[in-house]
């Protein structure tokens, strides 16, 4: 089984917004950092960017959006700001340990496949005390390609030492990690935690990850999982 980690089990989007409120004093201009962040985060996943540049020029950019032209120090110290407060409100979702407990009492092996930079995430995996919860880590970083790169999920896949059809990935952007997935001969299944309406039946759905014990057990039968009823 693999999952994906930033707004599959962390809940980034409320860490994320709290560290724009620290930096502004609100979350009001929400959507602008979200386009600014899905663009430069694209650079960064295409080796367009590093990391620590990426982080800068995302903060330039944003301001930029509002008339106020900063250089690089004044991004780095302002970005410093954000990401210490993001940082500090890093946590799970409600759903994903109690998930996470179940598979492994199943039997399950686990793992990440993540796009970031490998201490990065490593730091955010274990800061919210998943440290020891998975047998197989995947990093975009270390790995040299990301998702939806079907290479990344076959990799996961061999230090699983499981062939893909015997592998499902669970994660909360659709082509990324669903039809990424599913395009690699995996099972993908779309974590829709923000009730978005489907824009494709090609994959299972879930809006919970309390749902998806039940649908590896009910609805994937290639997924070698225990007849366990959670």
């Amino acid at each position: 089984m693999c999952l994906d980690v930033d707004d599959t089990l962390l809940d980034g989007q409320r860490a994320s917004r709290q560290g724009l409120r620290e930096l502004v004093g609100t979350d009001r201009a929400w959507p602008v950092w979200e386009r600014t962040t899905d663009d430069y985060y694209a650079r960064f996943i295409n080796d367009e960017l590093d990391f620590d540049t990426m982080c800068v020029q995302r903060t330039k950019a944003f301001f930029a959006a509002f008339g106020e032209r900063i250089d690089d120090a004044e991004a780095a110290r302002r970005e410093d700001i954000r990401m210490a407060a993001m940082q500090r409100a890093w946590g799970l979702f409600d759903d994903a340990r109690p998930c996470l407990d179940w598979m492994r009492d199943s039997g399950l092996r686990l793992a990440v496949i993540t796009n970031a930079p490998s201490v990065y995430q490593r730091k955010k995996i274990a800061a919210v005390g998943l440290a020891d919860a998975f047998d197989v880590l995947v990093i975009s970083g270390e790995v040299g390609v990301a998702k939806p790169d079907p290479q990344i999920f076959e990799t996961a896949c061999e230090a699983l030492g499981l062939r893909p059809g015997e592998v499902a990935h669970v994660g909360d952007r659709l082509d990324t990690d669903a039809l990424g997935a599913a395009r690699a001969g995996l099972h993908g299944i779309w974590l829709n935690r923000g009730h978005r309406a489907p824009a494709t039946t090609e994959v299972p759905t879930i809006a919970s990850l309390h749902e998806l014990p039940e649908l590896l057990v009910g609805d994937l039968p290639a997924v070698p999982v225990p007849e366990l009823i959670p």
